[in-house]
């Protein structure tokens, strides 16, 4: 992987309805169980913030802060969510993953949800989630793997869709088959086997409405999205192959038996 990666996917509309369906509960629910409500959290690509939003409430006496790339107008969004949830225990700020603009021993949990897979040196940015933690504090992290994918029926194109999203993920600099990797990053960031925790956790589409969303915004991110510049961009698809991907995504969506599940790798730390 390149240490400059480009992240894949943007934030165009198309993604920023699928990160705005996340919260702590479909997204988090591996770190629930370790927070408490005076503790302080950084949540690092927060994106729209409704995971950090949730976070916020459930630490009620403590503090959330959510960080994003520099020149992000994503962060507006976030703060016009945590605004409209009355959350106030919250600040968002601009910052980079792999020099985060903190000191030592900052924060009681440090999150990051989908954003190792996207960084150009995943290990260094879990040296800095580190670095920043307190001692005795928590690091979680949850990180889809974009090949143990599975869906019913098979419809033809699918499997092209899933090898071209790997190739253009990897042109960008980035690691989709991250999941599987956490660990082993951990490791190569200094992490003691024994201080970690590794679990898998999984999003599951099914019912009509369910099919309809998911199926929908993966057809337009197909075309519309930095995934289509960039897949353009590296010779990895053209236009009109882009077009014929949304539609197959279209196409499984309309399938009445229609399953889609995607695992994902999860992974605490005790610092």
């Amino acid at each position: 992987m390149s240490k400059q990666a480009v992240y894949t996917h943007g934030h165009h509309e198309s993604v920023l309805r699928s990160h705005s369906w996340r919260t702590a509960e479909n997204s988090a629910a591996y770190l629930l169980p370790y927070l408490k409500p005076s503790m302080t959290l950084l949540d690092i690509g927060c994106g729209p913030g409704t995971i950090t939003a949730d976070f916020a409430k459930i630490l009620s006496e403590g503090h959330v802060t959510g960080l994003e790339v520099p020149n992000s107008d994503v962060l507006e969004k976030a703060r016009a969510n945590a605004a409209a949830r009355g959350v106030t225990n919250i600040t968002f700020v601009e910052g980079d993953a792999l020099a985060l603009p903190f000191p030592d021993a900052t924060f009681d949990v440090v999150h990051a949800h989908q954003v190792l897979q996207h960084v150009g040196d995943p290990v260094q940015m879990l040296k800095e989630m580190r670095r920043v933690t307190k001692p005795g504090g928590i690091i979680g992290t949850r990180e889809a793997d974009m090949s143990a994918l599975a869906w019913y029926p098979e419809i033809e194109g699918m499997k092209d869709w899933q090898e071209g999203y790997l190739k253009v993920a990897r042109a960008n600099g980035g690691e989709p088959e991250a999941g599987r990797r956490l660990h082993v990053w951990a490791k190569a960031a200094g992490i003691p086997k024994e201080d970690l925790k590794v679990a898998v956790g999984t999003w599951c589409f099914y019912t009509p409405e369910d099919r309809a969303w998911w199926s929908g915004l993966w057809a337009d991110r197909t075309v519309s999205s930095n995934f289509a510049s960039s897949a353009i961009k590296h010779g990895i698809y053209t236009q009109e192959e882009l077009e014929k991907i949304a539609q197959v995504w279209r196409t499984w969506g309309a399938e009445e038996d229609g399953w889609f599940a995607m695992m994902h790798g999860e992974l605490i730390v005790r610092v």
